[in-house]
């Protein structure tokens, strides 16, 4: 269901398949065109008039040079397939049967805990690399697959709508604010699991939904019920790192939101980078909370 101020913008569906939603614009003509419109270029993608017309414009050495590097197998895009999303899944099973050979020895390498952040409180080591590492670490065979199954169904709708780089962008940021939350918060919690990216894909998709004016209430109903069960008394789920997931997620998703023009890119960047130095900074507070 859409609303009809989704409906009456043309914009927000591809201009080949005017009943496709899309959110991407091909970056010659800036149209909008859906997963099976697009071609993957050097900076985005572009839809399949424009490509035609750069391929008239080829001169012959160009041409056979894209037919070596087409034949290399050294570019691998599928139209439209969510293949980071595949590749999170795949790499966090791995490490999960590597938990499974090996023991705890990968949790306690790959988890997040504050301490490793502040070796001047705790006398261990500086370990940063846990605020996205724990994303890939989980607690049972349950964790890992209720993770990675809301992965999927998120994925394989927002991935090709975002595009793969700015979906991977989305996903570590996500991770990242839900570790700044429980350092934040839960300074001296042993966190795992990828629930706090998985709840920043949440935020970024009610964001872009309601910008482009469809239907989030069926969203907001699902992100709520999963939000309330982390705060139940035992479960034994870090409500924080939920939180700081989605927070983190629905900031990403507000600016891809509002810097969908290719002539914003720079902007883009620009703003994530900054997002992301801010939650960086926000690493600074426990030890002067908690020291």
């Amino acid at each position: 269901m859409t609303t009809p101020e989704f409906a009456g913008n043309r914009d927000n569906f591809c201009y080949r398949h005017p009943d496709r939603q899309s959110f991407v614009l091909c970056q010659r003509c800036l149209r909008t065109i859906c997963p099976e419109c697009q071609t993957q270029a050097a900076v985005g993608v572009i839809c399949p008039e424009c490509m035609a017309e750069q391929r008239r414009g080829e001169s012959p050495a160009q041409k056979r040079a894209q037919r070596r590097w087409r034949g290399s197998g050294s570019v691998a895009v599928a139209g439209g397939k969510p293949v980071v999303t595949y590749a999170i899944i795949g790499v966090t099973a791995v490490v999960y049967v590597l938990q499974l050979l090996v023991g705890p020895a990968v949790q306690q390498l790959l988890a997040f805990y504050a301490g490793a952040l502040y070796p001047q409180l705790t006398g261990g080591a500086f370990e940063p690399w846990r605020l996205i590492t724990v994303a890939l670490v989980h607690s049972s065979f349950w964790h890992v697959g209720l993770n990675m199954l809301a992965l999927w169904m998120i994925g394989r709708s927002l991935e090709p709508v975002l595009g793969r780089a700015r979906f991977l962008v989305l996903y570590l940021i996500s991770a990242l604010g839900g570790s700044v939350a429980v350092a934040l918060i839960a300074p001296n919690s042993f966190v795992v699991g990828a629930s706090g990216a998985i709840f920043g894909l949440f935020g970024a998709l009610v964001i872009i939904a309601r910008h482009i004016g469809a239907e989030i209430t069926g969203i907001l109903i699902v992100l709520g019920i999963n939000l309330a069960i982390g705060f139940i008394p035992g479960m034994g789920i870090s409500w924080q790192a939920h939180v700081g997931g989605l927070i983190a997620g629905a900031v990403v998703g507000l600016i891809y939101a509002r810097t969908r023009q290719a002539r914003q890119r720079p902007l883009q960047i620009g703003l994530l980078v900054g997002w992301t130095v801010v939650l960086g900074l926000l690493l600074l507070i426990p030890p002067a909370l908690y020291g």
